[in-house]
């Protein structure tokens, strides 16, 4: 893509609040992620595995604290790796971001603008082996956390949830201000409820950014929206090079995946026959496959997990779609998890 107006290179990380942060450290260590520093100044712990990074800020004042007040358990911050922050900031708002100024951006030292549900999009021009904010910021934590890492090593997409009748806005916000292009564009329907989405691809090509918008009162999107208390990011996709020894991995431990129907299995190698991985194993992890004639992607989600945030694990071979094909056994997986938490009970 030839249209990257401030030099966006990828995300360098993704920062958390909530008012249980052992919790939440509990569920990154059972994803893989190792507690391995602290900030020098702040409440602020960081995980990593392999090229991710996750923060928990546990701030009692400041931005994040103020996040996690108006949505408990969230997503308040994402950094944007770029070539240049300050001139990333300046084009972004010449192109019309709103600012972060004032107590907004104190916690952290970096230009920033307002992205969505009013979180904070940090510029971040120090990333990589050769320096970075980790290693300038953070000092080794007093009781370090090592666990072994789960094979994930990516962020692939991070999926916006929005109020209905504002995905378009959302979508030019990221077109015009980021450079974003829109490669997809789904309407999906369950037995009950449906949604509608754009799939944006960033301008360096690493990500994606998926936008979500509900049509129906009780769907999974006006659901996360009432919970999370505003527009926000639904679920951040994880990328593994083999997701069935992930999976492995995880098994017994805390994090719970979404069922999916025996039936699913019956025709699904029908629609994609070139899956080399287990077929048994694919079933028995509930995972759910896509693809064509190019290659093939295996997907699995979490339920909630931060609040009504939850996560996808995927692994993709030479296949760049979202599961398509998969989206009506899904979208019904997520009604019957709905149902058996009474969301459509009257």
């Amino acid at each position: 893509m030839s249209n990257n107006p401030l030099g966006l290179r990828g995300i360098e990380f993704v920062e958390y609040t909530t008012p249980d942060p052992e919790a939440m450290g509990e569920l990154f260590r059972a994803i893989g992620f190792s507690l391995e520093k602290t900030h020098r100044d702040l409440d602020v712990d960081y995980y990593r595995q392999n090229g991710i990074h996750f923060m928990i800020n546990k701030e009692d004042e400041g931005f994040a604290a103020d996040f996690r007040e108006a949505h408990g358990p969230s997503i308040c911050s994402m950094g944007m790796r770029v070539d240049d922050a300050a001139k990333a900031f300046d084009e972004a708002v010449e192109r019309g971001a709103k600012p972060a100024e004032g107590d907004a951006n104190a916690d952290f030292d970096f230009p920033a603008i307002y992205g969505i549900g009013d979180s904070l999009v940090y510029f971040i021009d120090k990333w990589g082996e050769d320096g970075n904010i980790f290693d300038d910021l953070f000092v080794e934590h007093p009781e370090p956390q090592t666990v072994e890492s789960k094979g994930f090593y990516r962020i692939d997409h991070l999926t916006n949830n929005v109020y209905k009748g504002k995905r378009d806005e959302w979508a030019s916000f990221y077109k015009d201000i980021f450079g974003f292009e829109e490669i997809r564009y789904f309407d999906i329907k369950g037995k009950k409820t449906g949604l509608t989405s754009y799939a944006l691809k960033s301008p360096c090509g690493t990500f994606c950014l998926p936008i979500n918008e509900g049509n129906e009162e009780k769907s999974q999107i006006e659901e996360y929206l009432r919970e999370y208390n505003g527009e926000g990011i639904q679920h951040i996709a994880l990328m593994s090079d083999d997701l069935l020894a992930s999976l492995d991995q995880m098994e017994g431990g805390p994090v719970q995946t979404l069922d999916i129907a025996d039936e699913y299995y019956e025709t699904v190698y029908d629609r994609v026959p070139n899956v080399t991985e287990d077929r048994d194993r694919i079933k028995h992890h509930n995972v759910l496959v896509d693809g064509d004639e190019e290659g093939y992607l295996l997907q699995i989600f979490t339920k909630n997990v931060i609040g009504p945030i939850f996560f996808e694990l995927i692994q993709r071979k030479e296949h760049d779609s979202f599961g398509e094909g998969n989206f009506q056994a899904l979208f019904e997986s997520i009604e019957r998890d709905q149902e058996r938490r009474g969301v459509f009970d009257d």
